[in-house]
């Protein structure tokens, strides 16, 4: 199966849980797909991205391991994502990522991930946090950003100043990440 073929294919999947976890365990049998899974869901101004995007999350949380041959794609065009519906699940994979990356446990992510990813993924969720985006993106950023200032001292205080900032006019959903975020970062 090619790019074209697997494209024709993303066009049936739907926002389904069932949908989005077949198509996720034919990419995890097929890791060739991965590649060009990667390149459909970073086609910006494509509605199909978004299912890419959402089988791409579904892949990473089976098996985050089948993204470090492409973190360098992965890093360099999450910020360029546009659709509410794509940024959500690139925002989680940068969770799974993190989460991977400062775990107690050794794995394959720790090795993987370089400082320039970390950078990357640093300034996206930035950019989601303070951005016109959707609660769960947020959300997701916070965890991440919480994470990655434990490596980075930068990011602790300039996390805190954006949740302040946004806490009066979040979401409920928004004002309870923050809440926690802020408990953690005491």
């Amino acid at each position: 199966m090619g790019k074209e073929e697997l494209y024709q294919v993303l066009d049936h999947v739907d926002h389904s849980r069932e949908k989005r976890a077949e198509m996720s365990s034919l990419i995890l049998s097929r890791p060739d797909l991965v590649a060009p899974l990667m390149e459909i869901a970073f086609t910006f101004d494509d509605p199909i991205s978004s299912r890419a995007s959402w089988v791409l999350e579904f892949t990473a949380k089976e098996n985050l391991d089948c993204i470090i041959p492409h973190l360098d794609l992965f890093t360099a065009h999450i910020g360029q994502v546009r659709f509410d519906s794509a940024v959500r699940p690139m925002a989680k994979i940068c969770e799974y990522l993190t989460k991977a990356y400062f775990s107690n446990s050794e794995n394959k992510i720790q090795k993987a991930l370089t400082d320039r990813h970390l950078e990357l993924i640093t300034n996206t969720c930035f950019d989601w946090l303070i951005g016109e985006h959707k609660v769960a993106a947020k959300a997701y950023s916070m965890t991440s950003l919480l994470l990655l200032g434990s490596k980075y001292a930068w990011i602790w205080p300039e996390l805190k100043m954006v949740i302040e900032q946004n806490y009066a006019n979040g979401s409920a959903a928004y004002k309870a990440r923050a809440r926690h975020t802020l408990a953690q970062l005491k």
